[in-house]
């Protein structure tokens, strides 16, 4: 009846909203829990995200299979696995620790699918399976409107996790909240199971069964899911590499890329359409310019990074929306545009990074959208041009672009005068007037646009023979400059070893120079400990602080990425450790991890250097980690922590955890003078400490400005359970 419309459809979008909500609250909260346990390292994730994916395809793939059956046998099927799926909550890791020598490509999964596999598998099928029950209940009205109410859900548990689940509940709450929200899940869904019709109703009412799409229309929605999936993690692994590392900034793509699907999927077309008509002049104006990630613009490149995402995953989805089937092939619909989003996911996660010495999938996939992007001619005149002389118009735009290229990039820069980026951007869009709605055309004028404004410069760094390698945790560049070579880490600078005489390049340099909080450490550990101190370092960047090693000391490295390893050690770039510590002991993997193994009393010096970047490693800073490293270090062991950060402030974190662990803490603050500015040397900020009073104390009499370090009143410290970096993000 026409008065039930409004609550039926109430009810099926609160369910898939529910669904959608919990879904994205899982990922988060379950790399919380698995973190102190699994370790950090780039084989435990990537297993995870694979799980996540086969997961979430099984459970389209169920809702899709499920479609076969009479409507009342789904509910009864579908209620069924929800209760027996609630046999994992409260939802968790189950409580067994990976034996010595597991395999985490193996040990991974097996866990993840023990602890939330079948919640993940059930939860997961909401939203296909809900709006395919909507059709049946409500026939005649479009249920794929639903699907912005799906990712309306997902945005949201996107953003109330960092921001308000977070920091405000401990794991343990965050687990109980989840189970609450699974149980309220159930009953939704047993509502909407009221809603369905009987099997000879369901006959009767069913929608006009569709001829099944051929395998060219599925390949477009699976190319069409897979663009914007793939940009998604290609921006933001490009505006954090190239342009700037900041905590939480992940966020921001995603939540773009899901605000995408709800203005595309809207029962209301005039935005989509609208943003989808002007999208191929932002992708030619915006595609090309972002290449150039100017480093004086962070934030202005940021936005443009992420406006020109918005703006083709709105777009891209807008096609596959008008793409769409009848009601009746929903759930393949569906299942093949999760296929398309894990295809776009596993490129940019995890092959492009072994494919890639840089971000290269990036301008790849901004090129793909070119290919697909929806697009018209301006003119009646521009399109009969095209028409009928296409080749002539291709030769002549093939020309002009080679002509820019020239002037750019060769021969031809002083001729533009000083201000030839926004000459050549002029060109670039009185060209792409003429351009849009000749496919061709296009994708040939973004491809020029690439290479001149960042993708030749790329390539040339690419060409040059170790100047640039790629793991799972980003881009490193090596660059020269005037006396000394540079490791940068995207936006990071990891390393700088002066060069010329071995006497220079032994020298420690930026965080680590002599005057700075573990330069003063290093140099007083002999007198601390001994001709024979033993010394740790979590986090091997260049080798460094190898240069303060003394004949008869025991070093020991501790580094989770290979490729940095390779850097330092391998590639002759780097000589802080050929010079200073030949053939060094190296644990690869994570470092809490590494230590755990370690004997105890087995160290004098412990030094973390792993909270420079944006992505801060919460669980080297927890009660339990202090635990772990005041078990390693010997009675009179000195800790030294660096907590240099441009975005987070850790100072408070550390205070709070050496209060709860009785430990003595210090201070330095380094600023160096104009001297040592000229032997490279950064400011930097230390933290000293020990359980031994008497060890901070003969520290501070070697010299430097030490200063307590307090904990404000109130702040707990961080544990396994309870962590959350944002109380700490510096206010600009």
């Amino acid at each position: 009846m026409p008065h039930r419309s409004v609550p039926v459809r109430a009810l099926f979008v609160a369910t898939i909203l529910t669904g959608s909500f919990l879904l994205f609250l899982v990922q988060p909260m379950v790399a919380r829990m698995a973190l102190p346990r699994l370790g950090g390292a780039p084989a435990v994730w990537n297993s995870a995200m694979l799980i996540y994916q086969a997961l979430l395809l099984g459970g389209y793939a169920y809702a899709h299979a499920l479609g076969r059956w009479r409507p009342r046998v789904q509910a009864a099927v579908h209620i069924g696995l929800l209760l027996a799926a609630a046999l994992w909550l409260p939802i968790g890791l189950i409580a067994i620790d990976p034996p010595a020598d597991a395999e985490p490509a193996l040990w991974v999964p097996w866990l993840l699918v023990l602890s939330i596999g079948p919640l993940f598998f059930v939860v997961s099928a909401q939203a296909p399976l809900v709006q395919r029950w909507f059709a049946l209940a409500e026939p005649g009205r479009d249920p794929y409107a639903l699907y912005a109410a799906s990712n309306l859900g997902s945005f949201a548990g996107l953003l109330a996790y960092p921001l308000l689940v977070e920091p405000a509940m401990a794991l343990s709450g965050q687990s109980r909240m989840w189970s609450i929200g699974y149980a309220l899940l159930a009953v939704l869904v047993l509502a909407c199971a009221t809603r369905l019709p009987v099997a000879r109703a369901q006959e009767e009412a069913s929608p006009m069964v569709t001829p099944a799409p051929g395998w060219r229309r599925v390949l477009l929605w699976i190319a069409l899911a897979a663009v914007p999936s793939g940009l998604v993690l290609a921006t933001s692994t490009f505006i954090t590499t190239d342009i700037m590392a900041m905590p939480l900034l992940w966020v921001l793509p995603l939540g773009l890329y899901l605000l995408s699907f709800i203005v595309a999927f809207a029962t209301r077309r005039g935005v989509s359409d609208a943003l989808t008509r002007i999208a191929p002049i932002t992708l030619l104006l915006f595609g090309g310019v972002i290449m150039g990630s100017y480093p004086q613009r962070p934030y202005f490149n940021v936005i443009i990074a992420l406006l020109l995402l918005f703006m083709v995953s709105v777009a891209l989805h807008t096609a596959l929306y008008r793409a769409r089937p009848g009601v009746d092939r929903l759930t393949g619909f569906y299942l093949w545009m999760a296929v398309g989003g894990a295809l776009g996911g596993a490129f940019s996660g995890l092959l492009a990074p072994v494919l890639f010495d840089w971000t290269y999938e990036y301008p790849l996939l901004i090129l793909a959208a070119a290919m697909l992007i929806p697009q018209q001619f301006l003119t009646a005149w521009l399109r009969d041009a095209w028409r009928r002389h296409h080749r002539a118009m291709l030769l002549g735009l093939a020309i002009m672009i080679g002509l820019l290229l020239d002037l750019r990039l060769v021969g031809g820069a002083d001729a533009l005068g000083g201000n030839r980026d926004g000459l050549a951007l002029l060109a670039i869009a009185a060209l792409g007037l003429a351009t849009i709605g000749a496919r061709i055309g296009f994708v040939l004028l973004l491809s020029g646009a690439l290479v001149m404004f960042g993708g030749y410069r790329a390539l040339s760094l690419s060409l040059e023979r170790d100047a640039r390698m790629r793991s799972y945790f980003g881009v490193y560049t090596v660059r020269d400059g005037d006396g000394y070579r540079e490791l940068a880490h995207g936006s990071t600078i990891h390393g700088i070893q002066l060069r010329g005489s071995d006497a220079r390049e032994r020298m420690p340099t930026t965080y680590y120079a002599p005057r700075s909080g573990v330069g003063r450490a290093m140099r007083a550990a002999p007198a601390l400990y001994g001709p024979a101190a033993r010394i740790g370092v979590v986090g091997l960047g260049t080798g460094t602080l190898a240069c303060y090693a003394q004949p008869g000391q025991d070093w020991r490295f501790y580094e989770i990425d290979p490729v940095m390893v390779r850097l330092a050690r391998d590639t002759g770039q780097f000589s802080y450790l050929r010079l200073c510590r030949p053939n060094p002991v190296i644990r690869i993997g994570d470092a809490r991890l590494r230590l755990m193994a370690e004997a105890s009393a087995s160290l004098d010096l412990l030094a973390l250097d792993a909270f420079s970047s944006d992505a801060v490693p919460a669980h080297l800073l927890t009660r339990e980690a202090f635990a772990t490293y005041g078990r390693v270090l010997a009675s009179r062991g000195l800790l030294m922590i660096h907590i240099s950060n441009r975005f987070v402030d850790l100072e408070p974190v550390v205070a709070a955890a050496a209060r709860d662990g009785g430990w003595t803490i210090r201070k330095l603050h380094y600023v160096p003078s104009d001297l040592d500015r000229m032997d490279q040397a950064t400011g930097s900020d230390w933290l000293a400490l020990s359980r031994d009073p008497g060890v901070i104390g003969a520290l501070e009499r070697q010299g430097g400005d030490w200063t307590r370090a307090i904990a404000p009143p109130g702040l707990a410290a961080w544990t396994d359970d309870d962590s959350s970096v944002l109380p700490f993000i510096r206010r600009f």
